[in-house]
């Protein structure tokens, strides 16, 4: 039987909605039910916007477009805007790619077109091409503190525009943009990596932003043990990544975690010891970076 906080639940997210399986597979169903509905919505301390945010993040990224579509009608209709769902959409696409993430944005626009919402939503964007990448770092230092720093200054001179990457697009075009905070962001973030499986060292770095930024663990978890929308990668090695002292506290100010360089390579020389920035560097990508040292007033460290 399917209890009445269930059916409750339910019926805010898809009034007058019966499930042709109730029909054909009503023990699963019964089961099921029971279980999204009812248990897993009682645990933790996501209001229901935010969980169905967090369940939109976890179906896009795990690649389920019918399941999505129909919790996409569910958001909505308890008053998820169309705004933040298509900022969702625009956050899965610097760490799910545009490839996955592309088809989401169509059925997303059946669904707000079918509902009579005017397209192009009013822009959200914060940044021109000449900000982002300052307001990019910003963000991406409020977010991670220091280590944005080490990782400027590990990068080899090759791979220094990957660095730039993350602060210009990933957190200068899509981090520092309105109809979600950063709070959201870095908790939707958190969902999609999970949800992906096999970035475990990016999740523990996400992790760590989600607390710097406000997130505490019982949120995580709320997210985290979703499972019913959830890959099975949440429970592999039958261990959370929130089970980390880092989950309980902010980073302090000489964290040197890095989400993006394995442990295993040796750091390289700091930009002190490759002597002056050449014109052709401070003209291009390279440029920016030091550019926007002097401007903050960092100090390069000093060469060993």
């Amino acid at each position: 039987m399917i209890s009445e906080t269930a059916k409750r639940n339910h019926e805010e997210l898809f009034s007058n909605h019966e499930s042709t399986l109730k029909d054909t597979d009503p023990e699963l169903i019964e089961v099921f039910d029971n279980f999204a509905f009812d248990e897993v919505v009682s645990y933790g301390n996501l209001d229901k916007k935010t969980r169905l945010k967090v369940i939109l993040s976890t179906l896009i990224a795990s690649q389920t477009l019918s399941e999505y579509k129909v919790m996409l009608s569910g958001a909505l209709n308890i008053g998820v805007t169309p705004v933040e769902v298509k900022e969702i959409l625009y956050q899965a696409v610097p760490y799910c790619g545009i490839a996955k993430v592309i088809d989401f944005i169509h059925a997303t626009n059946d669904v707000l077109m079918s509902r009579r919402v005017e397209l192009p939503l009013e822009r959200q964007s914060t940044t021109s091409p000449e900000t982002r990448f300052e307001k990019g770092l910003a963000v991406q230092k409020a977010v991670f503190g220091e280590m944005i720093d080490t990782m400027y200054e590990e990068s080899p001179e090759d791979e220094l525009h990957v660095q730039e990457y993350l602060s210009d697009n990933c957190f200068g075009d899509y981090y520092t943009r309105t109809g979600l905070d950063i709070k959201t962001r870095e908790l939707l973030t958190f969902s999609m990596i999970l949800s992906m499986g096999g970035c475990e060292p990016q999740l523990k770095a996400h992790v760590q932003g989600n607390v710097n930024v406000g997130n505490d663990k019982e949120t995580l978890l709320s997210g985290l043990y979703d499972p019913p929308w959830r890959s099975p990668a949440v429970t592999r090695g039958g261990s959370s990544p929130c089970a980390q002292p880092s989950c309980t506290e902010p980073a302090k100010s000489e964290s040197r975690m890095s989400p993006t360089r394995p442990s295993s390579i040796r750091p390289v020389q700091s930009y002190a010891s490759r002597g002056p920035v050449s014109a052709a560097a401070t003209s291009g990508r390279t440029g920016r970076w030091n550019r926007a040292r002097r401007a903050a007033g960092w100090v390069t460290r000093p060469s060993a």
